[in-house]
């Protein structure tokens, strides 16, 4: 499919494999060129089933798009097709179609040389090669997902989009994955036209984004799959209040109201070290400078903090996956930790009783990270709970009041990975039911305080948080662009 026409040369050439030199003449589109390639493409087709209807590569199919430029031809083919493997199910994510494959051998490669796993060859000779796991294998490592994304026809496909919705429906927004700290840059693919199609799933996907500097063209199993919470019935889509082991919704304004109150008595009965904010590094940097605005510097709250102690720890790898699975912690310590010396997890580990009366807990599953034991043991140290975030959870369920937080894919902010490069999500959909972003819920219960800040944009929290914190000095979400920007005198931090 690449031959061209290179001067001074009786045959046409394959481009990829062609050194270039000074003063080549090369011509792509020329009549010799042309049929050449539309005779390439009918080789192509002889075995390859014209099943485009129902092929789960439709509208994102190389050979499609061929045919369309180059063939536009009526098939001389009246022999039989070889037969071959149908949907055979090759890993715990991935389908393979053998009768779909054209032998690129990208597949091949991909795991030979990028995940070093190699369980994917060529097998037998002539009309007869095929793509195979090798014996005893299934595809099964970090980044199997990769090979559907490299596949240029519908053999390889995605286990858990396969069928589900046409790709010409998808939105896309440009965002950063929340898996882990390495911060892969990423699409999100939403169903915003067709909401019978996929369950009512609104994120279909998530594709990976090319930045040279992070992830390249590659993404992990564990980001990729990870988006299944924003549209999960577990979401949290209205403020609740637990009357007697039963959740009543509220609206944001008594909510808001509430939230006031409660802070307010807990300071006039023990004062403001009797009250404990603990945030998220899931959190979006706006979110996290706003929280810091209101709890700290208006309402003289120095128990902040992200940093839970967790039971299992996750494990990264050597490639992209790091050990920190949240993708905001670099952006949270420049942002919280001021040198205050207070520790979440030094007084989460402490055996001597303290005076507590609130706790404010954002985006922060207790039970998961601390275990169900140890997670309720802290909890019953304040008489009031108030949780915030996008599902409900087992820490949600022992609140006094819950707050419903939007999901990253749902806000536009930014996340800082572990290198210290501040990079921009977008909001890929609307917020669900009544939830909204960190940011403006803080705003909310900072205006019932008497504080109005008056931000109307993501944009404008991150222009002030840029004017406060040294670390974020001269950047700008023009600065930041679609590829990140380094904070200044930014360190790396161990997984």
């Amino acid at each position: 499919m690449c031959l061209v026409e290179i001067e001074k040369m009786p045959k046409l050439q394959p481009a990829c494999n062609t050194r270039v030199t000074d003063g080549m003449v090369v011509t792509t589109e020329s009549p010799k060129v042309k049929e050449a390639v539309s005779g390439v493409l009918e080789f192509l087709l002889i075995n390859h089933p014209l099943d485009c209807p129902v092929c789960d590569q439709a509208g994102e199919c190389y050979l499609q798009d061929y045919y369309m430029k180059f063939g536009l031809y009526d098939s001389r083919m009246n022999e039989n097709k070889i037969k071959r493997h149908k949907a055979e199910v090759i890993g715990p994510h991935v389908i393979l179609d053998t009768e779909r494959c054209v032998l690129c051998s990208r597949c091949v490669r991909f795991v030979r040389e990028v995940s070093q796993s190699n369980e994917i060859g060529i097998f037998n000779r002539g009309g007869q090669s095929e793509i195979r796991l090798l014996p005893d294998q299934v595809l099964d490592n970090n980044y199997s997902g990769n090979v559907v994304d490299i596949c240029p026809v519908g053999a390889l496909t995605d286990r858990d989009f396969r069928f589900q919705c046409r790709v010409w429906y998808l939105s896309k927004a440009r965002s950063v994955c929340n898996g882990c700290s390495r911060g892969c840059n990423i699409t999100v693919e939403a169903n915003r036209q067709r909401p019978h199609h996929g369950e009512g799933r609104r994120v279909m996907r998530l594709k990976p984004r090319y930045n040279p500097d992070v992830n390249q063209w590659w993404i992990c199993d564990v980001g990729r799959y990870g988006y299944k919470f924003i549209d999960d019935p577990s979401r949290l889509v209205q403020p609740l209040e637990n009357k007697n082991g039963e959740f009543e919704p509220l609206d944001w304004t008594s909510a808001s109201r509430l939230v006031i109150d409660q802070i307010q008595a807990a300071k006039q009965s023990g004062g403001a070290s009797s009250i404990i904010v603990a945030t998220s590094p899931q959190l979006t940097n706006e979110d996290l400078f706003v929280s810091r605005k209101f709890f700290g510097m208006d309402l003289g709250i120095d128990s902040i903090d992200f940093r839970v102690p967790e039971v299992a720890p996750s494990e990264g790898d050597d490639f992209l996956l790091r050990a920190d699975r949240n993708p905001n912690t670099r952006g949270a310590e420049a942002i919280l930790l001021d040198g205050n010396g207070f520790s979440l997890s030094r007084m989460i580990e402490s055996t001597a009783k303290q005076p507590l009366k609130l706790l404010f807990i954002c985006e922060q599953d207790l039970t998961r990270k601390l275990g169900e034991v140890r997670a309720r043991e802290f909890v019953r140290q304040f008489e009031y709970v108030i949780y915030q975030g996008s599902n409900e959870n087992e820490t949600s369920r022992m609140a006094n009041l819950v707050l419903p937080a939007a999901t990253y894919a749902e806000v536009t902010g930014t996340f800082t990975n572990f290198e210290g490069r501040v990079q921009k999500v977008n909001a890929g959909i609307e917020p669900l039911g009544d939830s909204l972003p960190v940011w403006q819920i803080v705003c909310k219960l900072a205006k019932v305080a008497g504080f109005d800040y008056g931000y109307e944009s993501a944009e404008e929290v991150f222009a002030d948080l840029a004017e406060t914190v040294t670390q974020f000095e001269g950047l700008s979400y023009e600065k930041i662009g679609d590829q990140g920007a380094k904070l200044v005198e930014s360190a790396p931090v161990q997984a």
